[in-house]
């Protein structure tokens, strides 16, 4: 595209344009002209119209670039970079940048319109410059397109600092389910995995984590700032994160644990008591119980009270005064049921439970025989240490275990 001046002169080709995103999301903010390793620039507001073939100015006035932090330039940062496809749920490699011409009352502008990753934008860029423009469009057309609309496209810089300046956010990967997000981040390579986690809400990037292959855990942990890493393991539920410490050595591990809060910690450290491969080790200690002379009344206000167990919670565990297992009673009887209604004879005339130091073939023997959603773990004496869902089950079912 040639640069033209208001009187027609030529003043070079544009080699590359940058976007300044906290001025303009899609707008082409500088066009950079110039060979070697001088460039200059002109400004948007210094254009007055633009074609396929020239873009004229409104003046000529000139100034050199240099490298500015604050500008995305769509050569050197997107193509053959790789970026998510939030629409798509994937990462992809942009192999070309299509721009839309808009006409203002005072002059015309450039936005970016979508990002090329199929076969017919790396068509094109091969042969730029080898073939003449009517033959590469003429062959072009003969590829199916593949694009992906702007708005739709996530950038994933491993420069915290460049991420601020950039104003570059993965809000809407956030609102994707968290094992949409862990696919999109076991695609990326080490450095941008630990970017994407890192801007990510704190809630959004522990369900991811919990959703990783457990190597993959373990690398991302390596590539997280330590403080970032705990913070993310305090939003996790304590069997959760117990099993991501589980695999690090001692020493990260504990590192980690100190840099948790008090009241997580508390809970992780007394899960990590117990082996992994037993009952204890497969636990969470997030469940609710109540005495066994409550109501329905009394298992609502523990609700309100423990409303992040909302989520997962199925049964209310009674226990006695010594913290016996009792009963357990269907979360959803509970709901049906009226306020001042018992929970005792609500509760499953036998409850299921397994030892805490049974083994995990047990576990799933339980599991299996009993259709269980969530299975209670005591001691010696019955006492409720902590109960295992479905989902530990089926994590350990995985074949990739």
């Amino acid at each position: 595209m040639r640069l033209e001046g208001p009187d027609g002169s030529r003043l070079g080709r544009v080699r590359e344009a940058a976007l300044a995103p906290r001025e303009h999301a899609r707008r082409v903010s500088r066009f950079l002209f110039g060979d070697g390793r001088t460039r200059f620039q002109v400004r948007f507001d210094q254009v007055k119209t633009i074609t396929q073939e020239r873009i004229t100015l409104s003046d000529d006035r000139v100034a050199p670039y240099h490298p500015d932090e604050f500008h995305l330039l769509l050569d050197r940062d997107l193509l053959d970079q790789q970026i998510v496809d939030v629409n798509g749920r994937k990462v992809v490699r942009v192999n070309d940048v299509a721009l839309r011409i808009e006409r203002l009352p005072q002059r015309d502008e450039l936005w970016v319109h979508e990002v090329g990753v199929g076969l017919q934008g790396a068509f094109r860029r091969l042969t730029e410059g080898l073939l003449p423009y009517r033959i590469i469009r003429s062959l072009g057309e003969r590829i199916a397109p593949n694009s992906i609309p702007w708005e739709y496209c996530n950038i994933v810089e491993p420069d915290q600092q460049r991420r601020l300046k950039l104003r570059i956010s993965h809000d809407r990967i956030g609102q994707l389910h968290p094992a949409d997000v862990a696919d999109i981040i076991e695609e990326l390579g080490p450095a941008e995995r630990g970017a994407l986690l890192e801007t990510l809400d704190k809630q959004v990037a522990a369900e991811a984590l919990e959703e990783l292959d457990p190597k993959i855990q373990v690398s991302v942990l390596h590539n997280l700032d330590k403080q970032v890493a705990a913070d993310i393991l305090d939003e996790m539920e304590p069997d959760a994160a117990a099993d991501i410490l589980n695999q690090l050595n001692d020493e990260e591990s504990e590192t980690l644990l100190e840099e948790m809060d008090e009241e997580t910690k508390a809970d992780v450290g007394e899960l990590l008591e117990y082996d992994e491969d037993t009952a204890g080790g497969m636990m969470t200690n997030y469940f609710l119980s109540a005495p066994q002379d409550s109501t329905v009344a009394d298992a609502l206000a523990g609700l309100r009270e423990h409303d992040y167990l909302a989520k997962t919670i199925t049964h209310v565990f009674l226990v006695d005064d010594e913290e016996r297992l009792v009963a357990s009673v269907p979360i959803g009887r509970i709901f049906l049921a009226a306020p001042d209604q018992p929970l005792r004879p609500m509760a499953f005339h036998e409850t299921v439970r397994v030892d805490i130091l049974s083994d995990r073939e047990r576990v799933v023997e339980l599991f299996d025989k009993y259709n269980c959603y969530a299975l209670p773990v005591v001691d010696e004496l019955g006492a409720l240490y902590g109960v295992i869902t479905a989902d530990d089950v089926i994590a350990y079912l995985k074949p990739n275990r």
